[in-house]
């Protein structure tokens, strides 16, 4: 097995497959220890180095540790919070003042020190679009590596939807593969899409607050003014646009909010992207898509199941986390990542 190398490497569930690839992650790094912590639990072959990538004592160990074992694949995933569209930075001058986004350029210490085969940088496609300050001037992130390792590298970078690769989910990230020019590295095949109905659409219909007894399958207590409004909410719409079951804050005063919160899915598609407030209603379409009832209204006003959100996210079902890690922590650090399948398909097309 070729000897890999896990940057940024959060709770470690992007890397779930990475061995069936038949890549070895050795040796990894993650700022944040309970997330540290699940990696561990998760990898438990993997040497985990859990602090400050910025932390000099800290990174040249890691480097040199690198070197010692021969690492030939780099993984590198670094902070996606200081780009994403649902972030704080939505303009450039917002995104320079953000330190996480620098991040990245700890990156090319490793690729300057150690000698990979195979580099692979992820993260939100608006990753791509930003600008750096890099020799006086703002330049994106692929001309930057261009100009650092473009004479020794193929260099090639795509954003790939998680729904066209066997997920059911639509979800783009950003791919940038770094590697020498004597190997090959083709991108995955497109397969069709897995709707919602395919993927859950056998699981039992629940009401918030009930078990099904499923691993897993377990729905939480729901604020009851939204279930009620949800409960008259066709699937595709969202509660807001309802002219009688619309959700009211607790004085009776109506709601606002974007067009696309305490919105139902529908079980014809993909579902939309999972992000780490997956567990609210009032965010992002993030309601179950219900089932017309005898009664006129819709079944399942509430969020994907714990379960639910594993199987849209290309995680195992049968999937074990150590006992502190609760839902919220899981769903954050879901949504923080890349779904394993996604990233699985891209580097197990890497010539061995």
């Amino acid at each position: 097995m070729m000897k890999g190398i896990s940057l940024f490497s959060s709770a470690g569930i992007g890397e779930l497959f990475v061995s069936d690839a038949n890549i070895d992650i050795v040796l990894a790094n993650e700022l944040i220890p309970k997330r540290a912590e699940c990696y561990e639990y998760l990898h438990p072959h993997t040497k985990m180095y859990c602090g400050d990538i910025n932390d000099d004592q800290l990174r040249n160990e890691l480097i040199e540790e690198t070197k010692k074992q021969n690492v030939k694949f780099l993984l590198a995933t670094p902070p996606c919070q200081g780009v994403s569209s649902l972030g704080k930075n939505k303009k450039q001058e917002h995104f320079v003042e953000d330190p996480r986004n620098y991040l990245v350029f700890r990156v090319f210490e490793f690729i300057d020190s150690c000698d990979f085969d195979y580099i692979l940088i992820e993260n939100t496609p608006r990753f791509l679009e930003m600008l750096f300050p890099y020799n006086g001037e703002l330049q994106g992130i692929v001309p930057i590596i261009m100009q650092r390792y473009g004479r020794d590298y193929a260099i090639e970078y795509a954003v790939l939807n998680a729904k066209d690769y066997g997920i059911c989910q639509s979800r783009p990230r950003a791919f940038i593969k770094i590697f020498k020019r004597d190997r090959a590295w083709p991108w995955p095949e497109k397969q069709p899409e897995i709707t919602l109905q395919q993927a859950i659409g056998d699981l039992p219909s629940l009401n918030d607050g009930e078990d099904s007894g499923i691993k897993w399958h377990y729905a939480k207590k729901e604020n009851p003014r939204t279930v009620l409004a949800l409960k008259h909410t066709a699937p595709g719409h969202s509660a807001l646009t309802n002219p009688v079951y619309y959700p009211k804050k607790e004085d009776g005063t109506r709601i606002r909010g974007f067009h696309n919160t305490f919105k139902r899915m529908v079980w014809d598609a993909p579902c939309p992207t999972r992000t780490t407030y997956c567990g609210s209603m009032s965010s992002h379409n993030n309601v179950h898509p219900g089932r017309l009832l005898p009664d006129g209204t819709y079944s399942d006003a509430r969020v994907l199941t714990m379960l639910e959100t594993f199987i849209v996210s290309s995680i195992p079902k049968d999937i074990v986390f150590p006992e502190w890690a609760n839902d919220t922590f899981l769903r954050t650090v879901i949504g923080e990542g890349v779904p394993p399948k996604l990233l699985y398909s891209v580097i197990t097309k890497m010539e061995m």
